[in-house]
C-alpha cells in the first residue's frame, strides 16, 4: 500500500536534479527487455495497483505513443505523487495539446514541488502558448528546482511564435539578474539566448542583448559561461565586444 510517509526521501529544494532520479529504473523492473513493451505498459496505466501504475507512467518517459496521452493525463490527477509526477514526465515525452490544459491545473493545485517539476518540464515540450503565464508566475514564485525547468521551459516559447517569446523575454531577463539560485540563473542565460534567436533587433531585443552583457559579470563562473555562450552563438556585436573586454581585463 501507498504511504506518504515515503515522501519524506524526496526534498524539492534539497536538489535541482530530475525527481525521476529518486525512483528505481524501469528497466529493472523489465530485466529481460532492453525497453519496455508499450503493449505491456499501456493496460497497466489503469492497474489497480500504485506501482503498476507509477511503472507504467514512468515506462512512457522512455516510449513515444499517443495512445497512452489520455491515461497520463488521468494519472496527473492519483493520490500517490510518485504516479504524478511520472506521469508529468511522460507527457513531456508525449507531448500533446489536449495535455496542455490538464498540466497547467495540476501546476496550480498540486502540493509537492518534484510534481510540479515535471509539470513544467512538460509544458515546455508541449510549445503551446497557452503555458506562457504559468511559467512566467513559476519562475517567480514557486521553489528554487521548479524555477530551474520554468526558465528553460520558457525558453522554448521560442518554438511557439513572435508574441509568446517577447512577453517572455522580461520576466527570464528579470530573473537571469535577481533569482538567488545560481543554477536558475544559468537557465535563464540559456533561455535569452534561445528566444533571441527568433525575434527581430528592436528594443526587446536589446533588452535581452543587456541582461546577457550584465550577466557576464554574474558572480557565479557557470552563469558567466551560459551568458557567454548564448551571446557568442547569437553574435551580437555589443555583446562580442562585451566578452572581448571582459577577456582583455582578465574578468572572463
Amino acid at each position: 500500500m501507498y504511504d506518504e510517509d515515503d515522501l519524506r526521501l524526496i526534498d524539492p529544494d534539497a536538489s535541482l536534479g530530475s525527481p525521476l532520479d529518486q525512483l528505481a529504473s524501469v528497466e529493472s523492473a523489465e530485466a529481460e527487455a532492453e525497453r519496455p513493451d508499450p503493449e505491456e505498459m499501456l493496460p497497466l496505466l489503469e492497474s489497480a495497483d500504485v506501482t503498476e501504475r507509477m511503472l507504467a507512467a514512468r515506462a512512457f518517459c522512455e516510449l513515444q505513443d499517443e495512445r497512452a496521452i489520455p491515461y497520463l493525463i488521468r494519472l496527473l490527477a492519483e493520490g500517490c505523487p510518485l504516479v504524478r509526477v511520472s506521469a508529468a514526465y511522460a507527457l513531456g515525452r508525449n507531448p500533446s495539446s489536449s495535455a496542455v490544459e490538464p498540466l497547467i491545473q495540476q501546476l496550480e493545485q498540486d502540493w509537492n514541488g518534484y510534481v510540479r517539476k515535471g509539470v513544467v518540464w512538460a509544458l515546455g515540450t508541449c510549445h503551446d502558448r497557452r503555458s506562457l503565464h504559468p511559467l512566467i508566475d513559476a519562475l517567480r514564485t514557486d521553489i528554487s528546482a521548479v524555477r530551474l525547468w520554468a526558465a528553460s521551459s520558457l525558453g522554448q516559447m521560442a518554438e511557439v511564435d513572435l508574441e509568446a517569446v517577447s512577453l517572455a523575454i522580461a520576466p527570464v531577463g528579470e530573473a537571469l539578474a535577481d533569482d538567488p539560485i545560481a543554477a536558475v540563473r544559468s537557465n535563464c542565460a540559456w533561455a535569452l539566448g534561445q528566444l533571441c534567436q527568433k525575434i527581430p533587433l528592436g528594443e526587446v531585443y536589446a533588452t535581452a542583448i543587456a541582461a546577457l552583457i550584465t550577466a557576464l559579470s554574474d558572480p557565479d563562473l557557470g552563469v558567466q559561461e551560459d551568458a557567454k555562450a548564448a551571446l557568442l552563438k547569437l553574435g551580437d556585436p555589443r555583446g562580442l565586444q562585451a566578452i572581448e573586454e571582459l577577456e582583455l581585463e582578465g574578468l572572463l
